[in-house]
């Protein structure tokens, strides 16, 4: 990424207002696994979810975008405190778009992390696009931003903690972070807990 278009990433990043994502290849690494019962499983990066928490902290709203519904998907949302969960999303871009007249948003104030072709019609609507390294050829292509860190091992964090610097946030959200785990004695002041990572 040449300086130019560095500046102007993180110039839109700074008006972002909503997070939105695919789940899987982008919160999870895209494998599906079974157990034995037959009963799908998952696994999510504990950092991406610290990293969410953070960013709810700044009043970003978040939203994950899924083309399957899985309750495993609404348990890890529940437990970050995600509002926005949309499962069994054929069109990606439209789901968005409806998200946002309901929040009263623009679209340009959305900022959406994929990693394959279903995650294309949302790329075509929202301010801010962002693949997941690994991602499928079109998508990187379209993106205005990869990262370095795969679905599932990071990314979303890294994506977090650029919104945060953009935000000139990232200080304030780890001093809070630290004050919400200190021993109650130990706290200066008791805030709201957040949503464990």
């Amino acid at each position: 990424m040449r300086d130019g278009e560095s500046t102007d990433l993180h110039a839109k990043l700074a008006q972002t207002r909503l997070l939105a994502m695919d789940v899987d290849g982008v919160l999870t690494d895209g494998t599906l696994g079974y157990s034995s019962e037959g009963a799908e499983e998952r696994r999510f990066h504990v950092a991406d979810g610290l990293g969410l928490v953070a960013l709810r902290q700044t009043g970003i709203l978040i939203a994950w975008v899924s083309g399957r519904a899985n309750p495993l998907v609404e348990r890890r949302a529940r437990e970050l405190g995600v509002p926005h969960i949309l499962q069994g999303v054929r069109d990606k871009g439209a789901a968005l778009e409806r998200l946002t007249r309901e929040l009263t948003l623009d679209l340009a104030r959305v900022a959406y992390i994929g990693d394959d072709w279903n995650d294309l019609p949302a790329f075509e609507a929202v301010g801010v696009r962002i693949a997941v390294a690994g991602a499928a050829r079109e998508v990187v292509t379209a993106a205005d931003y990869v990262t370095d860190r795969r679905g599932g091992q990071g990314a979303v964090r890294e994506v977090c903690e650029m919104i945060l610097d953009a935000l000139d946030q990232r200080d304030a959200c780890l001093r809070a972070y630290l004050d919400s785990v200190r021993a109650p004695e130990d706290r200066v002041s008791i805030q709201d807990e957040a949503p464990s990572p």
